[in-house]
């Protein structure tokens, strides 16, 4: 099943995306949470109750004629790991870590699988980085790995750009991580039933060049791995988003280095999970205080 949330006539949505159309969950199954974390969180009963809605849905709507939002629109926590490919350590010049080298998102990065991504006034140094991501399901604590498939509700592709100068400047990369529009992910969520997560292949393109290629059988630690290791500090909750890392290939470690500018577009595609489309942007002048 691929959850998706979606705009339609300035409202916002959950959906089922069947084929090229889509099961508007408002009108197929109006009992049901009108937001995706809440859907989740409603247990196993709510996510059979959308599954059997989209297959006696009459009414659909075409996908072209609706806008993709990013699946959670504010994950409780957004976090990522990084370092986590052994062609990535290579060309970071690195060494491999013992244990996952956890970062955080702030959540206020997240964007929707075709939104556009912000080049900021504040520095020209960003980089993509195509990654496998998935979302909890269940509120969990001290999950072993042989137990980690119960608590995640689904897969997606995230891009986990990054400010490269505001990333290195100091130990912790929150900052240079985190920028408004920096964290698009989608298109949608396909449950964790319909997915094998360890042999994937992944593939990033920058204006229509191949950048990075890999497969996710190559992640150093993973997903049932990074489930184990971050419950056991704290509780993880449904809609909190965890992205797995990404391989080789990234603007800054080419030689020279390759970064971002206005006009170029991103797209990051995962075998079986879809495909984000971001172009970058100037940063729009805002208001200090909204």
């Amino acid at each position: 099943m691929k959850l998706c949330s979606f705009a339609q006539a300035g409202a916002l949505r959950v959906g089922i995306v069947v084929d090229d159309e889509i099961v508007d969950l408002s009108q197929a199954a109006c009992d049901l949470p009108r937001d995706l974390v809440a859907l989740l969180a409603a247990g196993p009963a709510a996510l059979a109750r959308a599954r059997a809605a989209a297959v006696n849905a009459r009414d659909r709507l075409p996908l072209a004629s609706v806008t993709l939002a990013a699946p959670i629109q504010r994950p409780p926590k957004f976090l990522a790991i990084g370092l986590n490919y052994a062609d990535h350590v290579a060309e970071a010049g690195l060494e491999t870590p013992t244990f996952p080298m956890v970062f955080n998102k702030q959540s206020t990065c997240v964007a929707g699988p075709n939104d556009p991504v912000h080049l900021p006034r504040a520095s020209s140094a960003l980089d993509y980085e195509g990654e496998l991501g998935f979302v909890i399901g269940r509120r969990c604590r001290h999950v072993p790995r042989d137990r980690a498939h119960e608590v995640i509700a689904g897969y997606l592709v995230v891009n986990d750009v990054s400010v490269r100068d505001w990333q290195l400047r100091v130990p912790t990369w929150t900052m240079g991580k985190s920028f408004d529009t920096h964290g698009p992910i989608g298109p949608w969520l396909t449950t964790a039933d319909e997915i094998e997560p360890s042999g994937l292949r992944l593939r990033t393109w920058v204006n229509g060049e191949l950048r990075q290629d890999s497969n996710t059988k190559h992640l150093i630690f993973d997903c049932a791995a990074i489930v184990e290791h971050l419950s056991t500090a704290f509780t993880l909750e449904p809609g909190d988003v965890v992205a797995t890392g990404t391989p080789g290939g990234v603007g800054i470690a080419m030689k020279p280095p390759r970064l971002l500018k206005l006009g170029d577009i991103m797209r990051v595609e995962i075998e079986g999970l879809g495909a984000l489309e971001n172009r970058v942007v100037a940063e729009p002048d805002t208001a200090l205080i909204a």
